[in-house]
């Protein structure tokens, strides 16, 4: 089981990245990135999105110290970003809820990926749906005039 510092140094290797570089491409400072490495300083939400993102590895790889997949639920952040830009971090956290209970149907078996984002697609769009049809039933009615 690895720690975050260990995750982040160990990726950051991987890619030949110096810690100024990192820093530059996730936009802290190479401070924050020594932090990181060294003190178990984690990041914002956004800069760790950006974070795990510069690295090639999954939001859950680096917040879950138990995940040893660097992959692990990164099938499903294009969905979870989509979501952001949407209806934002609150949404964004609820399809990640979804979506990560999701994940264990397909423990154990062999499922084509095109396969996992058809049925991860269609999770998302039911979501949107129902976001969509309680925003024009609960949202905010202006007056027409």
């Amino acid at each position: 089981m690895k720690t975050f510092s260990e995750k982040v140094r160990e990726a950051r290797t991987l890619l030949h990245l110096s810690q100024e570089e990192l820093g530059k491409l996730i936009g802290v400072s190479t401070r924050a990135v020594v932090a990181y490495e060294t003190a178990g300083t984690r990041p914002r939400p956004r800069n760790l999105r950006k974070l795990a993102e510069v690295l090639q590895v999954s939001v859950d790889y680096l917040s879950n110290d138990e995940i040893d997949d660097p992959t692990y639920g990164i099938e499903k952040q294009p969905y979870v970003e989509e979501t952001r830009k949407l209806y934002g971090s609150k949404a964004a956290r609820e399809i990640d809820f979804l979506m990560e209970r999701n994940i264990a149907l397909f423990a154990g078996g062999e499922i084509p990926q095109e396969a996992k984002d058809v049925y991860f697609e269609a999770v998302m769009q039911a979501y949107l749906e129902c976001k969509a049809q309680a925003k024009a039933k609960f949202g905010i009615k202006k007056n027409a005039d």
